[in-house]
């Protein structure tokens, strides 16, 4: 647990100082999207899992916005827009959307917003990985990122492809779909994720 509380605390520190350098990007994302107080793009999920997809109920779904729970103050938000089209059910690395992290404290820190490459559910559990199209993290822009996400209601998990390293800046060579356990929990009344089970022809 001191191993993991020292990366929190060294990517804050990190987000931090690569901040006074960095300009904020804009760019595209599915749903509703504008421009927050830090300077920074929010984002905003579709309401309907299968949006993208001409009303067709997709093979595989993660949705939703929600804020990490910490006890220093952090104001941490995930959202995602990602699904895999029925007809690619049994291709996860044709998943297609968005999604968007950002992580502040005491007013500074980063965002960053990925364009998704694979997604697998299992259950009300979900991993996504996307590459990073927009940022003001320096050094972040065409790295890949995983997620996971575990769906339980009002007590949602989460964990991140850097949880070991403290930034997604140290993460070089990730391969699709990879990610960490859901270690951190969702903030109550933050919002909400949502994951649509995956059924491949096995």
């Amino acid at each position: 647990m001191r191993h993991v509380r020292s990366n929190r605390l060294r990517a804050v520190a990190l987000s931090a100082a690569l901040l006074a350098t960095a300009t904020a990007g804009t760019a595209a994302a599915a749903g509703d999207s504008r421009t927050d107080d830090r300077g920074g793009k929010s984002f905003h999920s579709t309401d309907t899992a299968w949006s993208g997809d001409r009303g067709e109920r997709p093979a595989a779904s993660l949705t939703g916005t929600a804020k990490l729970t910490r006890s220093l103050g952090d104001d941490i938000t995930f959202s995602f827009d990602a699904r895999l089209a029925a007809k690619h059910n049994d291709d996860p690395l044709q998943a297609t959307g968005t999604f968007r992290f950002s992580h502040y404290l005491g007013g500074e820190g980063a965002w960053a917003e990925a364009d998704v490459d694979c997604l697998v559910t299992g259950g009300r559990v979900a991993v996504v990985s996307g590459v990073i199209t927009d940022t003001d993290l320096p050094g972040a822009k065409g790295l890949r990122v995983g997620v996971t996400v575990h769906d339980q209601g009002r007590n949602d998990r989460l964990g991140y492809s850097w949880a070991g390293t403290g930034s997604p800046v140290e993460d070089k060579d990730l391969a699709p779909c990879v990610s960490s356990a859901p270690f951190e929990k969702v903030k109550r009344g933050t919002g909400d994720f949502r994951v649509q089970p995956w059924q491949p022809e096995l």
